[in-house]
This record gives structure tokens, C-alpha cells and sequence, in this order.
């Protein structure tokens, strides 16, 4: 019914529609909603050490929905239509606050639909010296700096304002010496959900000391919207000659191999469990596929990077970006002891991530682009994540 609803009705209706069944059924606590702005409605998510965490849900005149709790900048659900135009949630997450902050998840990590800084991905050894000073930063198992340290911006609850009737606005302070990072770095993002169905995010930030700034969003895709327990099956081009090669640790040992003949090679589609257990020491260190790839186009503008293909459902994502690196992660460390929405028991490589960076470890690879954020200076950076079926 809800289908044949969908067919008949106007964009208006149909917007008007969505948003009245967001104020009856959006996940979350269930305690009162508002509805700030057409297309954006705010509840009550729960609670994070006494911060009250609020989760907005925003709705596109074509009908796909992407909610957003402040914790964490995370993306929680996105529901995008497939090529018979049913809607499905196509990120992996939880309905509420206390799976992103119970214990199981807290040990495994993985960062579910959260923006991630300062620095996304590692840091050797937690170290790096800038301006003559050396910075130690925490590290993850005692070995290296990832994601942002142990409260990263995937673990604070960030201030968030509507912009417009499809548009949220993130805001956070990071003070100086968080983390180990110095500087006051004052950071704002906002995720757009366009009608055109693509989520675009843009990322600002500006600093009154000299620091390394390399934002991200760790969304793990299943563009099947669960019906495929793993995206095995997904076909994904990335537009890259060339990858950060990887030690034992997965940082970048500074050469950039070319990846042609390779399985590293996504140049043409390829499904991702063709050769992802190939007998291929990057894929052995990495458990799979959990690289940084050097993308063709790296004069800053926006320019396709990445796409992929689930072929049952006809989703189709494409992936544009500003940044000169993409770290395709497979899901390798996924296995299978959380439990997401609708029940889903999230297994190994139940998702993947298409991380639009810089390279990992750039303050201490002179060779790679610079990370560095000087005062006076607003770092901006823009990754759209578009959306279609096929």
C-alpha cells in the first residue's frame, strides 16, 4: 500500500507525508519530536555522560529520509530506492544511543556512520613533529594513532542547527592539547540531502595554531539495504593507478605502487569478494581490503572518485570528492558480535566504507600531501555521495 501511495502522490504530498510518519515513527527514544523546518525533525535521542543527544531526521522531496544523531556527528539511517523504487536503509547502525555507546561497542570500534578527526586514519606510532616540536598522541593496542585518538570526534556530542529545509548543520570545538593535537581547531559540518538524493558533506575548519586536520565520515554501505548479509557482491570502481602501499601496522610505508595487474586494481568494476582473499601480501596485512588509494584527480576540485553496484537491489552509488585520497575499507574486523537495526548481526564485511581523506600519516611523510592546517588558513574539503538504481 505504502507503494502504490508513493506512486500517486506529488513531491509536496509526499513530503508532507514522510514527515508526518517521522513524527509517528522515527527510531530513537520515543519521547517528544519537533518539527523545526519542512523536511527536518528533531527528537530526543537519549543521553551521553549527562549532554543530551539529539537525532534529526531529514526528508528530500523525493522522499529518501538520512537521520543524524549529534553524538558523534553519525549518520544512523539512509534510506535511498531501489530500481523498483522501494525505499531501504542502506548504512549500517543502530535504532538507539545505547548501541553506539554499550561496551561491545567501545571494544570493536568500528565507527558506524561517525565523522572522524582530527586526524582520520593513523598516525605511526601516535607521533609527529611539527614546527621543531614532537606531539605524542594516544594510540590504539599501544601501536598507532587512528581515528582521532581514545575520544575522538566520533565520541563527543556535537552542536547542530537546521539550515534550510534539507540541511544539518554540525559544529565542535576541539581545544587545544586534545587528544595530544595543539591548538583550539573550531570545526563545522554540514550534511545536505539533496533531491537529487545525494548526501553531500562539507567540512570547515580553522585553527589558532598550527595542526594536522584530516576529517572524514566512516558510513559502512550495504547498498543491498540488508537483504545481502556482506557486500561480497558489490561491484566498485575506484579512479586510482596507484595505492599507499602498508606494513604489518597498515601504515604507509611512503612508496605508492601501481595498482594494475593487481587486486588492488578497481580501474574496471569488479566485485569486491572476487579477489579479495587473493593470495596478495597488502590484502594479507590488511585482512582484506583496508587501503588508501591515490586518486587521479588531485587538484582539489570535485571529481568523481568511487562508485559501486549492487546488482539485485540496482543501487547505485557514486562517490565525488575534493580530497586526493579514498580508503576503501571492506569490513574485514566486522564479526558479527554486534547486533544492528531489524536484529541484523553485523559478520565480517557486512559493510563497506569509502573514506574520502588525505593520506594516512602525512605529518610524517614529507612526500604526501601537506595535513597541516596553519592559522589564518579554513579547511574545506567537500565529498558527495550520490545516489541511483539501475
Amino acid at each position: 500500500m505504502t507503494k502504490q501511495i508513493f506512486k500517486s502522490m506529488t513531491s509536496q504530498c509526499l513530503l508532507a507525508l514522510m514527515v508526518a510518519v517521522n513524527l509517528v515513527s522515527c527510531g530513537g527514544s520515543g519521547q517528544s519530536k519537533e518539527k523545526l523546518k519542512a523536511g527536518i525533525v528533531k527528537e530526543e535521542f537519549g543521553q551521553f555522560k549527562g549532554q543530551p543527544v539529539e537525532l534529526y531526521t531529514i526528508t528530500n522531496n523525493s522522499g529518501a529520509v538520512m537521520k543524524v544523531a549529534t553524538y558523534g556527528g553519525t549518520i544512523t539511517e539512509l534510506y535511498v530506492p531501489d530500481k523498483n523504487g522501494q525505499m531501504g536503509d542502506v548504512v549500517l547502525g543502530f535504532d538507539k544511543l545505547a548501541g553506539y555507546i554499550s561496551p561491545e561497542y567501545e571494544k570493536s570500534n568500528p565507527n558506524f556512520g561517525a565523522l572522524i578527526g582530527r586526524y582520520g586514519n593513523r598516525i605511526a606510532e601516535g607521533k609527529f613533529t611539527l614546527d621543531g616540536v614532537e606531539y605524542t598522541l594516544a594510540t590504539n593496542n599501544g601501536k598507532n594513532h587512528l581515528h582521532g585518538g581514545n575520544i575522538g570526534f566520533n565520541r563527543v556530542v556535537w552542536e547542530a542547527k537546521p539550515v534550510g529545509d534539507n540541511a544539518l548543520e554540525l559544529t565542535y570545538t576541539s581545544k587545544d592539547m586534545e587528544e595530544g593535537y595543539p591548538g583550539n581547531l573550531q570545526v563545522t559540518v554540514t550534511y545536505t540531502l539533496t533531491d537529487a538524493n545525494e548526501l553531500k558533506i562539507d567540512y570547515r575548519a580553522v585553527t589558532d595554531k598550527a595542526t594536522p586536520c584530516n576529517l572524514t565520515n566512516h558510513s559502512y554501505f550495504n547498498l543491498s539495504a540488508g537483504k545481502q548479509p556482506t557486500i561480497a557482491n558489490h561491484e566498485l570502481v575506484i579512479l586510482a593507478d596507484k595505492y599507499t602501499e602498508v606494513d604489518g601496522g597498515l601504515i604507509p610505508t611512503g612508496n605508492l605502487p601501481d595498482a594494475a595487474e593487481t587486486p588492488m586494481d578497481f580501474t574496471a568494476p569488479h566485485k569486491i569478494g572476487e579477489r579479495i582473499d587473493a593470495d596478495f601480501e597488502q590484502l594479507k596485512l590488511g585482512g582484506g581490503y583496508d587501503h588508501n588509494w591515490v586518486l587521479r584527480n588531485s587538484d582539489g576540485s570535485l571529481a568523481l572518485a568511487a562508485t559501486v553496484y549492487e546488482p539485485e537491489s540496482g543501487r547505485f552509488m557514486e562517490v565525488l570528492t575534493t580530497e586526493p585520497g579514498v580508503q576503501f575499507y571492506a569490513g574485514n574486523f566486522l564479526d558479527g558480535t554486534l547486533i544492528g537495526k531489524n536484529n541484523a548481526k553485523y559478520v565480517r564485511r557486512a559493510g563497506l566504507c569509502l573514506e574520502t581523506q588525505h593520506f594516512p600519516d602525512s605529518p610524517n611523510q614529507p612526500t604526501f600531501p601537506s595535513t597541516i592546517l596553519q592559522p589564518g588558513e579554513t579547511y574545506h574539503t567537500q565529498t558527495v555521495y550520490r545516489f541511483s538504481a539501475k
